[in-house]
């Protein structure tokens, strides 16, 4: 009897099953990094999770149980696969501050803006297409192009975000190749990873030279009300409504409720709506309500300036700390909003086989590698103070410092260089985004 039963020796019986696609797809960089990030004697310095806790949770309870009670057959129910019509329209006046002027009918309800995101990659890359991205880019981006098999090439950036004229030649060298350009994807304002914010001229650059060359932009701009130091600069749909943007209330409310929207052109919102109903149904009903709610029954506008007031307080504390307390020859950036701080370090470091050094001394980062599809970032690091208070951001920031001096001692001792005559940190955000 034994004789007769099959023993499989491989980890995944259904191996041969799945999609070539699926060959594209990874585990996040971030993500991998929760277990251990969580452990209350670790200092994280690598998610970029929302700091909720000013929020007068009691008053929005209080608001929302309301809600449930006089609307709850309706709130609780299946809704649209746009979207919620009121609702659509409530996010216009949050757009507004940004200086774009929209129709509710062109908003799609989504998620998230990842599953915006997901969604605007399905109805446009066929495997082997090209979709452009700044250097570096946003991990959940490069994972949903990936993913959808699409080439990601990047374009060369500098202390104002992608440069346009890297961009057009990029482009003009892939078109010889006979590659077939889709979309650029872009973050402009404090970009994810490198905290950089592109100037509203340089932004007209780049609208321009994607419309000459046919060249869908891309804009994903979840940062774009979390100016610290001073008024947002306008979104770069608002020049041009041939942009599609991807909008979220996770940083700007709460990511829990997992909402954000898509405004295109009316064709593209056409496509976008039959790919969410395929994938959805509809988007969360309960959440649009509960959000629309909390824009329509408190001051949530006066709220974002609250989050501001206490990022601000971090991000300081993260900067005046690496100015006292990183070695010679790493630079970094100096954001003007958002959650990030880009760090480059000596060449030579490899910020990978760093991280298991810096858990040991209770330190969570995130190398600067999975912020690239080729390659690149081997001595980058993403530092994020968005969550941690002050105090630990300090602590982190001395602990990171620390593993990054025994780096460099270690370097020393095998007599490797890493150009400790660089300077210490740049006057402003670091040309050196590599």
């Amino acid at each position: 009897m034994t004789d007769q039963i099959r023993h499989d020796t491989r980890l995944d019986r259904f191996v041969d099953n799945y999609a070539e696609r699926t060959n594209g797809m990874r585990v996040s960089a971030v993500r991998a990094l929760f277990a251990v990030a969580n452990r209350p004697e670790i200092v994280s310095l690598a998610g970029g999770m929302p700091n909720i806790k000013d929020l007068p949770l009691a008053d929005i309870g209080e608001s929302m149980a309301q809600m449930v009670a006089t609307n709850g057959m309706q709130v609780m129910q299946y809704g649209s696969g746009q979207g919620e019509p009121g609702f659509r329209e409530q996010i216009l006046d949050v757009m507004a501050l940004e200086g774009i002027s929209a129709h509710p009918d062109d908003v799609v309800i989504t998620a998230g803006s990842q599953q915006g995101l997901d969604l605007v990659t399905r109805i446009f890359i066929n495997p082997g297409d090209v979709i452009l991205a700044e250097s570096p880019s946003y991990v959940g981006a490069l994972g949903t192009f990936l993913s959808y098999q699409a080439e990601v090439v990047h374009v060369a950036s500098d202390e104002n975000g992608l440069n346009p004229v890297a961009l057009r030649e990029t482009v003009t060298r892939l078109k010889a190749e006979g590659k077939r350009v889709k979309f650029l994807y872009t973050i402009p304002n404090y970009n994810n990873p490198s905290g950089v914010t592109q100037p509203w001229s340089r932004r007209e650059e780049i609208i321009a030279a994607c419309e000459a060359d046919g060249v869908l932009v891309v804009e994903d701009n979840p940062y774009g009300l979390l100016s610290l130091d001073a008024d947002p600069i306008p979104a770069m749909r608002s020049a041009n409504d041939n942009v599609i943007y991807l909008g979220s209330f996770s940083k700007t409310f709460a990511p829990g409720f997992r909402v954000g929207w898509v405004l295109a052109p009316h064709a593209v919102r056409e496509k976008l709506v039959l790919a969410q109903e395929s994938a959805t149904l509809c988007p969360p009903v309960f959440s649009q309500f509960a959000i629309g709610n909390y824009l329509a029954n408190h001051d949530w506008k006066g709220q974002v300036t609250v989050f501001k007031d206490m990022y601000r307080l971090r991000r300081d504390a993260m900067l005046a700390t690496l100015d006292e307390v990183m070695p010679s020859g790493t630079s970094w950036t100096r954001p003007a909003g958002g959650f990030f701080v880009w760090v480059t370090l000596p060449e030579g470091l490899d910020t990978q086989a760093m991280l298991p050094r810096g858990v040991d001394a209770r330190v969570a980062f995130v190398p600067g590698g999975a912020f690239y599809a080729d390659g690149q970032g081997a001595r980058n690091v993403r530092l994020s103070f968005c969550f941690p208070p002050p105090d630990r951001i300090e602590l982190g920031v001395r602990r990171f410092a620390d593993v990054v001096r025994r780096e460099l001692e270690v370097m020393d001792t095998f007599g490797l260089s890493h150009s400790p005559t660089q300077p210490r940190r740049p006057a402003g955000p670091g040309p050196d985004l590599s």
